[in-house]
């Protein structure tokens, strides 16, 4: 019979590297608390509209990655390909549309696209991204931006390039659309047959191409800079003001644009010198003025950014966790289980993390068994034990031990874990 296999694009994360995704996911998170942003969880289930109207049904991601579904109810569901249409609707459904703006949410947890898979790309994926809504102050751009910053040099990750731009709104966008039309009419035929289609429905996505005949006649082509009517260039001034504030080097790129439709103004990303070609950026974001109206709602501006956890896991260089604080508790005899399974409990009462051995195994393969789990401390009860209503602490590291009695044995084993994490 041939074994059921993980699905293609799917990772498992296990034990001695999970501790990587989650202390990226919570460092995050700890920056966005100190910047003001309280923590919001959304269903990773929603109505396939949210995303069709939220996303833009021209993006790839609506037209070629969704997971959609018909369920039980005959109703259109997807799973979440992306966090920012959920927060914003569960911003909308809530009281936290009457709160003080801006309302400031930070997210984290998986996100599912059908994708190719790659480094640091999965189609079941883990983001943590923030959102501050309801002000259209450029300045909340910056800050965004800088809870971002902090986060990567909270982990450390150096080697990092700030891109930003502006790709204006719908006082100057419709100018540079025309344009760029104009422009890239000559050059119909030699596009890609997905590159054509997008020309007619949504020309600006063809600025996120990464095909190099195409990005070259871009180069020749206008750009957007040109097009920008007042009040976006005095926006993009005040961004790149409070980027200088922040102390945050940054790169304006007028080409960049994101792979959402609801970007409006601010667009940036930042790029990782060892992630290569089209998947260089360790997370992107912007503003998102008129997307509660898009989704039906009344209408407040907002902005905020997202990254995918595994890429910055990829990233962080965190060693495997170790068992410096866990403690074996290890019968020696049939008579000693309930002895141990009590010892563990109060040992666990204590706070402490701890691995019991109760089979059937000697003395010497449970303590090479605990050695091999990394355990700093092993307890072990036999017949003497029992008798004497002792236990044996033995510290692994130090290789000495003694015989403590029962009621003593929690005491002693947390001052034998305090002495070693002192001494290492």
């Amino acid at each position: 019979m041939t074994a059921v296999q993980r699905l293609r694009g799917t990772a498992d994360w296990l034990p001695q590297d999970l501790p990587r995704l989650r202390r990226a996911e919570q460092a995050g998170l700890a920056v966005a608390r100190a910047f003001g942003y309280g923590e919001i969880a959304t269903p990773v289930i929603e109505p396939t509209e949210l995303f069709t109207r939220g996303v833009g049904d021209t993006t790839d991601i609506v037209t070629h990655q969704m997971y959609t579904f018909t369920d039980l109810g005959g109703r259109s569901v997807s799973l979440r390909p992306e966090g920012t249409a959920a927060v914003l609707r569960a911003f909308a459904e809530s009281s936290l549309r009457q709160a003080p703006r801006p309302v400031r949410l930070a997210y984290a947890g998986p996100m599912f696209r059908h994708d190719r898979p790659g480094r640091g790309r999965f189609r079941q994926f883990h983001q943590l991204g923030v959102e501050a809504i309801g002000e259209a102050d450029p300045e909340l751009d910056a800050e965004v931006i800088a809870v971002a910053w902090d986060w990567l040099r909270r982990l450390g990750i150096e080697g990092t390039t700030l891109a930003l731009n502006s790709i204006g709104d719908a006082t100057c966008r419709p100018l540079f659309r025309a344009a760029l039309l104009a422009h890239l009419a000559p050059h119909r035929d030699r596009l890609a047959p997905l590159d054509r289609e997008r020309l007619g429905r949504n020309p600006l996505r063809l600025l996120d191409s990464k095909d190099a005949s195409l990005r070259a006649i871009l180069a020749s082509g206008p750009q957007i800079a040109a097009f920008l009517c007042p009040a976006c260039r005095d926006a993009l001034a005040r961004v790149e003001a409070g980027l200088r504030a922040y102390g945050i080097p940054y790169q304006v790129e007028p080409q960049l644009v994101r792979g959402l439709d609801y970007y409006v103004r601010t667009t940036f990303e930042v790029w990782h010198q060892s992630l290569e070609g089209a998947q260089n950026a360790l997370l992107g974001g912007g503003r998102y003025d008129g997307l509660l109206a898009t989704l039906g709602f009344p209408d407040a501006p907002g902005v905020g950014f997202a990254a995918g956890l595994e890429r910055i896991a990829l990233l962080t260089g965190m060693p495997p966790a170790d068992g410096s604080g866990t403690v074996a508790v290890c019968s020696i005899g049939a008579a000693a289980v309930a002895a141990a399974i009590r010892l563990g409990t109060a040992l666990r009462g204590r706070g402490l993390v701890v691995v019991a051995d109760v089979g059937p195994r000697s003395a010497r393969a449970k303590l090479r068994g605990a050695d091999g789990q990394g355990a700093a401390v092993a307890c072990l009860l036999g017949d003497d034990e029992l008798r004497d209503a002792t236990v044996t602490v033995r510290d692994l590291r130090a290789q000495r031990q003694e015989r403590v009695a029962v009621a003593d044995a929690p005491d002693r084993v947390a001052a034998t874990l305090a002495a070693g994490a002192a001494a290492g």
